[in-house]
């Protein structure tokens, strides 16, 4: 068992949740708790950390999976400065992560459906910094069937814990890359046949007045700028979700989630 906090095994693990430059560096992330383990790909998980207290109360499919890991005891004390969560459940793990290619990104990783439910449906994201969003985009994007996700150098760090957190697993799901320059990628995606639309104040047209059945990209902008001009004009077109009341803006990951369960809705028929 680890006991001590001053560990070098502990301390890296540590770093891993605390900085990005580690998990970049190195190629990792953190996960906690028996769900998210259960959910990693095999090939993915790096080493595995548990508590005995948690062990104690495991039923005997979670003691073989900690057991196939070769699962590290450690101390309550440990567990505790390694996890980022103020009440660790008692399980974590150091997760490799898996570098997507554009192409994985436009076909989609767990898209089973033929014909137009299976056209691209992406998400690209400018400077989105809220964490919770983020994660948030992952896992209602899964839902609503999009491919994957495009992200600018300026959007939050995608393996953040808290990030982690808020994807319930559609971490290990949802393909993504991050890009240097949004607006160009946005050209990109127009000469690959894919309409891009850029959710936005000035649109004239409302969200459910366009055909997403065809392939499609959703423009998401930071919280609170929006997205920049550059990228904006770079869209096919602008659109608008009309609201009501005194609301001047719609928060960013609710927008995205619209958008793309409409184009949902569209591809059932």
């Amino acid at each position: 068992m680890i006991t001590s906090t001053s560990n070098d095994r502990v301390k890296r693990v540590v770093a891993y949740g605390q900085k990005a430059k580690a998990r970049r560096e190195d190629g990792v992330f953190i996960i906690e708790g028996m769900k998210m383990l259960r959910e990693a790909p095999v090939l993915q998980v790096s080493e595995v950390y548990v508590t005995e207290r948690f062990v104690d109360t495991a039923s005997e499919g979670d003691k073989e999976i900690l057991w196939r890991y070769g699962a590290e005891t450690v101390s309550e004390e440990v567990m505790n400065k390694m996890a980022d969560t103020q009440t660790p459940q008692g399980v974590l793990a150091v997760i490799r992560q898996y570098p997507y290619t554009l192409e994985e990104v436009l076909e989609g990783y767990n898209q089973s459906a033929s014909g137009k439910e299976n056209a691209p449906l992406l998400l690209v994201l400018e400077n989105i910094q809220d964490p919770g969003n983020l994660g948030t985009m992952l896992r209602s994007g899964e839902g609503a069937g999009v491919t994957g996700i495009i992200l600018s150098k300026g959007c939050a760090d995608i393996f953040s814990p808290k990030v982690i957190r808020s994807t319930m697993g559609s971490i290990f799901r949802m393909p993504f890359i991050y890009v240097e320059n949004v607006s160009e990628m946005v050209k990109e995606l127009g000469t690959k046949g894919i309409s891009t639309y850029a959710a936005h104040l000035k649109g004239k047209k409302s969200y459910d007045e366009f055909d997403y059945t065809k392939p499609t990209a959703f423009l998401i902008g930071n919280e609170g700028n929006g997205l920049t001009k550059e990228t904006a004009d770079a869209a096919s077109e602008y659109v608008l979700i009309p609201m009501k009341g005194e609301v001047e803006s719609m928060n960013a990951a609710t927008s995205a989630a619209i958008l793309t369960f409409e184009a949902s809705r569209q591809r059932r028929g």
